[in-house]
C-alpha cells in the first residue's frame, strides 16, 4: 500500500528527511577506531561522506610512511580521506566539503578539534570515550582503569564541547574487568561492544529519542598523556600495584626496569607477571636489544631482577 502524501509542506519535509540517510563525517586514527567505522558503513540508514584521520606516520625500524588503520579501511570503501596536521588548518574547500554532514563521529582521532569544526554539523559532534564518564576523562582511560585495579569500566557516547571529555552523555555501557585484564584485552572488549552502542545511540539521538545528560563535574577524574617514562617500575610499590600497572601498560608505554650487566646499564622490559600469595612473580621479560624470553632463561644469562 503506497504511503499517503503528507498534507502540509512541513510534514513533507519531515518525511523526506526521515527517509534520507544520516550523513556522517568520521574522525579516527588507530586500530581501535576501525570497527566503529566499519559498523557505520554497514548501516543502510547511514552514509559516511568523509573520513578525517592523522597524516601517514613513519613506522618500524625502516621508518616507512604508513597510513593509519582508519585510512586503510576508508580507502577500501572509496570514502574520501582528509589528513590535516591540525584541524584549524583545514582549507576552505575541504571545510566546505564536510559542511553538508548531519553529524561528526569521533573515535580516538588524536588531534584537537576546534570550536569551528564542532559547530559545523547540525547535530553536533559525537565522541566515543572508553570509560564511564565523568570518571577517567582524558587520553589514557583504558590504562587507568586497569592500573587502578577497577572492577568495571565502560563506554560513553557523548557530545563534544570545548572542554576535555566534559560534554553531555547520550549513552553508556558497563564492562567488567577480568582479574588478568590487560590493555590489549580491554581494548578488544571495547571494539566488540562499542560499535553497536554507537549505532543504536546515533539512530535514537538523530530521531530525537535521547536527551543529553550533563556530567557531574564534582565526580570527574582526569587521566594524563602517558610517556615511556611512566612505564619505569617503582619496586617500592606494593606487588599488586606493580602487577596492575604491568598489565595496564602493555604494549604502551610498556613496563621496564634497569639492571647492571657487564659494567653497563641495561634496560629490561617486564612483559608478564603473576601474583602468588601477595608476592610478584616475573614470568616474561625482554632485555634491551634481545627477544622476549621467560624469566628463568633471563636469570641464567643475566641476573635476578627481584
Amino acid at each position: 500500500m503506497p504511503l499517503a502524501k503528507p498534507k502540509s509542506s512541513l510534514a513533507r519535509r519531515r518525511l523526506v528527511k526521515t527517509l534520507m540517510p544520516l550523513k556522517i563525517v568520521f574522525l579516527g586514527t588507530p586500530d581501535l577506531s576501525v570497527p566503529f567505522l566499519e559498523a557505520l558503513t554497514n548501516e543502510p540508514d547511514f552514509e559516511v561522506t568523509a573520513v578525517l584521520t592523522q597524516p601517514d606516520r613513519p613506522v618500524g625500524r625502516k621508518h616507512e610512511l604508513t597510513a593509519s588503520p582508519v585510512k586503510q579501511l576508508a580507502l577500501t570503501k572509496s570514502i574520501p580521506v582528509f589528513q590535516p596536521e591540525k584541524l584549524k588548518d583545514l582549507s576552505p574547500s575541504v571545510f566546505q566539503s564536510l559542511s553538508p554532514a548531519d553529524i561528526f563521529v569521533v573515535v580516538a582521532y588524536g588531534l584537537m578539534i576546534p570550536q569551528k569544526v564542532l559547530d559545523t554539523p547540525r547535530l553536533g559532534c559525537i565522541n566515543v570515550h572508553p570509560s564511564l564518564l565523568p570518571k577517567y576523562r582524558g587520553p589514557s582511560p583504558i590504562q587507568s582503569a586497569i592500573a587502578n585495579g577497577d572492577a568495571e569500566t565502560g563506554i560513553s557516547i557523548m557530545l563534544l564541547n570545548k572542554g576535555m571529555d566534559t560534554g553531555p552523555v547520550l549513552a553508556q555501557e558497563k564492562l567488567l574487568l577480568d582479574a588478568d585484564e590487560t590493555q590489549v584485552t580491554l581494548t578488544e572488549k571495547i571494539k566488540t561492544a562499542g560499535p553497536k552502542l554507537l549505532v543504536d545511540t546515533l539512530k535514537k539521538y538523530s530521531a530525537g529519542e535521547i536527551k543529553p545528560v550533563a556530567q557531574d563535574d564534582s565526580l570527574a577524574t582526569v587521566t594524563k598523556l602517558l610517556t615511556r617514562e611512566d612505564g619505569k617500575i617503582d619496586w617500592s610499590e606494593p606487588a599488586e600495584k606493580i602487577h596492575q600497572k604491568i598489565r595496564a601498560y602493555f604494549p604502551w608505554p610498556g613496563s621496564w626496569t634497569e639492571i647492571e650487566h657487564n659494567g653497563e646499564t641495561l634496560r629490561v622490559k617486564i612483559l608478564k607477571t603473576a601474583l602468588k600469595d601477595g608476592h610478584l612473580e616475573i614470568l616474561e621479560v625482554q632485555p634491551e636489544g634481545s627477544s622476549a624470553m621467560n624469566y628463568d632463561s633471563f636469570v641464567r644469562g643475566y641476573k635476578k631482577i627481584i
